[in-house]
This record gives C-alpha cells, structure tokens and sequence, in this order.
C-alpha cells in the first residue's frame, strides 16, 4: 500500500515536470491612481505659492503649518539636509537669522510657468513636480537669476490637510 502511494506520488510529481508548466495562477492588477481634480491641482498650487513665499519670506509660522513632522529634504547639492519637520524648521530659523546678519543674501523663488505636474498617490496624497528659478534679491539692484532646478514634492493629507512630506530638489544648474 505505501508502495503503491509513494508511485502515486511520483508519477503526479513527473507528470508536473513533463508538462512544464506551473500552475496558471489568476492575473490581478491594480490601475495607477486616477488624474487629480482640478480642485487638487488648485490646491497644490496654492500650497507650493504658501510655501515658497514662507521660506524665503521668513514666515517661519506659516512654513510651520505646511510642513509634516516626518519631513525629509534631499538636495543634489548637499544630499538630506532635513530628516524630520523640526530639523527642517531648525533650518530655515538659521538661514533666516543669518539673512538678518548679512551672512546670506534674500531670494526669491520664481516656478516656471506651465512645468507644474500634478499625480495622484492612492491613500496618501500627490506627487507635485516642476520646475522652478531662483533670484537673489540685493538693495537698489534688480533681481538676479543665481540658478535654475527641478523639484518632486509629495503632498501629505493629514487631518484633511495638505502637509508636505518629503521634497528631492534636483539638477539644479548655475546662471551664465
């Protein structure tokens, strides 16, 4: 009897092996997150015009209420400059203070004009990416583009809000 299970078993097992094919198992795919609404486009915009005016306007209060807590920054230039909200924070009270004492010239930020890409991330938020120009701003002298760079934001809902999660600010290139 337990001769006869064990070639049983071996011939299922050979028979497996002649067919050479495995188990034809169910296709499941999942469709990527559906295009944002003109709402969240709005929104993002809206966001990104709060959060640069607050950075380098220093309003530390209002960057504060943008910012989530698990914050991270990566930047071509310097790598991760930031791995949470407070260090992110602690960042921008430095480079406002030392704005202040003339150690860091005022800037602005200018987004390029049509480069705004918005993307969906299922229960989590949006992806915001563009491009943007940065100026430095000195008294009595017009505004003088310093460079020009890409940047990926990814929005956070937290509490029906939008808070900015992570950022990778990249290809950043000189002016002539």
């Amino acid at each position: 009897m337990r001769r006869l299970f064990l070639a049983g078993l071996l011939l299922l097992a050979c028979a497996g092996a002649r067919a050479g094919e495995p188990p034809k198992a169910e296709i499941h795919l999942t469709p990527g997150a559906p295009p944002p609404s003109a709402e969240v486009v709005a929104a993002l915009a809206e966001k990104d015009r709060q959060l640069f005016d607050a950075v380098f306007g220093c309003k530390l209060d209002v960057l504060a209420t943008l910012v989530a807590d698990d914050f991270e920054f990566i930047h071509d230039k310097w790598g991760r400059t930031a791995d949470s909200g407070a260090a992110f924070m602690q960042s921008m009270r430095d480079n406002c203070k030392a704005q202040e004492t003339g150690e860091n010239f005022r800037a602005r930020r200018e987004l390029v004009e049509g480069s705004m890409r918005v993307y969906m991330l299922n229960g989590f938020g949006a992806m915001q990416m563009g491009e943007h120009r940065f100026f430095a701003l000195q008294p009595g002298q017009p505004d003088r583009l310093t460079e020009a760079g890409k940047f990926i934001d990814v929005w956070q809902q937290i509490d029906g809000q939008w808070k900015l999660a992570r950022v990778i600010s990249y290809d950043h290139q000189l002016a002539e």
